[in-house]
């Protein structure tokens, strides 16, 4: 029998210089190979917000990721809190607007 880990979702808000470098762009392919769904939006204080439903396995790896982000980034924080899982994300890892 084949135990599948459970799928949780987390909210990250990433912080340095991290509009305006393709980071957004970099966050959903790197979600893409990861296999994880949610979204990636700029936010008006300019950081970048993150919603990621996956396994705690890939979620760590997409943390990671989000740490060093793109070769212009510079990322000075990532945040990270538990989130409740949106099923409109479900399957899907979008660019959303700036909130």
């Amino acid at each position: 029998m084949i135990v599948s880990e459970p799928i949780v979702a987390r909210r990250y808000v990433v912080t340095g210089r991290v509009q305006g470098v393709g980071y957004r762009n970099f966050v959903e392919h790197l979600a893409g190979k990861l296999e994880i769904d949610g979204f990636v939006r700029n936010r008006r204080d300019g950081s970048v917000e993150v919603l990621a439903m996956g396994t705690a396995e890939k979620l760590h790896a997409l943390r990671r990721g989000l740490e060093k982000g793109p070769r212009m980034a510079r990322v000075s924080g990532v945040s990270e809190e538990p989130s409740a899982m949106e099923s409109r994300y479900a399957g899907n890892f979008t660019v959303e607007f700036t909130e």
